[in-house]
């Protein structure tokens, strides 16, 4: 059976491609599992389990095991005390909204560190470079005269 593609419209295609999907899925699905079924009949033909003729395969499940631990908190929402974050992965949204307060750091929402006085803080990067620019154009002002 033919099917003549350039006589189907959009709609008709694209209920072809998800059907041709769904039967190709299914097909991998039985092929895997009798696969597994003929290495089964194998193994317990001859007495052997699958981690004796492959024995890294027992040592990869086992190293899975200790992944996905939970890790401690580094970071604590300050609108939220009961939100944290690890500081591993993708930043949560609240840190990064944080982050773009106006004088907010990554320090600044450390968990048991008090956030450093504004007074007492570093300038910021602006600053440093705009006093260094000054600097640049006061040294050529006087090279200048």
């Amino acid at each position: 059976m033919a099917i003549d593609l350039q006589k189907l419209s959009p709609k008709e295609l694209l209920s072809l491609i998800s059907s041709a999907n769904d039967r190709l899925h299914a097909a991998r699905v039985a092929e895997i599992e009798n696969i597994k079924n003929k290495i089964d009949a194998l193994l317990s033909g001859g007495g052997f389990q699958i981690e004796e003729i492959y024995p890294r395969l027992g040592e990869k499940a086992a190293s899975k095991m200790g992944k996905g631990r939970p890790v401690a908190a580094k970071y604590r929402d300050p609108s939220n005390p009961s939100v944290t974050w690890s500081g591993r992965g993708r930043r949560p949204a609240w840190f990064a909204n944080a982050l773009q307060r106006r004088g907010t750091t990554e320090a600044d929402l450390l968990i048991g560190t008090d956030p450093v006085k504004p007074s007492a803080a570093k300038p910021s990067k602006t600053v440093k470079v705009a006093r260094r620019k000054a600097a640049k154009r006061a040294t050529r002002k006087r090279a200048a005269k």
